[in-house]
């Protein structure tokens, strides 16, 4: 998963045609513009944590730190507190969770 510059000022990582793409950072008005404190929350401990996302799933890290591991690649994307992180349907990934996670989160299926 190879970690490049986006032209959001983000960070993005992929594995073939799926990305987790990472703004760092976003203005108040965007998060007010995508309802972000309306989301449900979930928060979990440091740990590892493989994930399957069967929709695509944009968050907004109120603290914690993560490393995401996508698999069958070696390299990862970095984000934590106050990154509004899109994760991709179909990705499968470990998360390892550095320092607990709270976030705000909402899944599309389409």
């Amino acid at each position: 998963m190879a970690s490049q510059a986006n032209p959001g000022g983000g960070r993005e990582a992929s594995t073939g045609n799926l990305s987790i793409v990472v703004e760092k950072n976003p203005h108040e008005a965007r998060l007010t513009e995508l309802g972000v404190k309306s989301w449900p929350k979930w928060g979990c401990p440091p740990g590892l944590f493989p994930l399957k996302f069967d929709a695509q799933e944009t968050c907004y890290l109120l603290k914690g730190k993560v490393k995401a591991y996508t698999k069958g690649s070696s390299e990862c994307v970095e984000f934590g507190a106050g990154d509004l992180v899109v994760i991709p349907k179909g990705l499968s990934c470990t998360w390892e969770v550095l320092v607990a996670v709270d976030k705000h989160y909402k899944f599309d299926s389409s």
